[in-house]
Formats: C-alpha cells, structure tokens, sequence
C-alpha cells in the first residue's frame, strides 16, 4: 500500500488530535463543543484553519471576535495571538493546516 491512511475522530467529545506532524506542515483536527477551545497562544506556522461544521468565534490580536461558519477557509500569519473558541451551541469541528511546519518556519 502506498498511501498512509489517517482516522479523525467524530465526536461529540472535545478532540485536539495532531493527525500529521511531518517535515512539510502539521495537520491538526479539531472538535469543541460551547464555551470549550484552545488557550489564547500565539500562531508558530502560518495557519489555514477551515470551518468544517459548527461556528467558529475567533479574536485575532487585538481586534473584536469575529464568527465564521462551516464553510470559511482563513489564513492567519506566523506570530499573530489567536483566541478560539466554541461560543455557540451546536458542535464546532476544525481542520487547522500549519505550514510550514513550525519546526521548520524561516523567517
């Protein structure tokens, strides 16, 4: 078999599940269910974080919280302060691509 075959969770539990880590990018999925999300932290990669059910709220450095739903792919640069979050009540399931990977990131 030439290809490697990954599983993601499903849910409905809170899931930060690091699928691929690799030279090229890291490959991250995500499940949070209301008021559950990440700790505020700064980027480490660029990141291309896709809204796959659910609603994103998401505060970017300083600016107010934004929500983005199903459907929104958005790039955030290296070393900008992210604050995720599920504020909403239906489950909010995320696919976050960084690239490169963080190990890996020239300035």
């Amino acid at each position: 078999m030439i290809e490697t075959v990954f599983t993601l969770a499903t849910g409905p539990e809170r899931t930060v599940e690091k699928v691929v880590q690799d030279d090229n990018l890291d490959y991250i999925h995500m499940l949070f269910n209301k008021d559950e999300g990440l700790p505020q932290h700064f980027s480490n990669s660029n990141v291309y974080m896709t809204v796959l059910q659910g609603k994103l709220t998401i505060g970017l450095n300083e600016q107010e919280s934004h929500h983005y739903p199903a459907g929104t792919l958005l790039k955030i640069p290296y070393k900008t302060k992210m604050n995720v979050r599920n504020t909403h009540d239906d489950l909010l399931e995320l696919l976050v691509i960084k690239a490169p990977a963080p190990k890996n990131y020239q300035e």
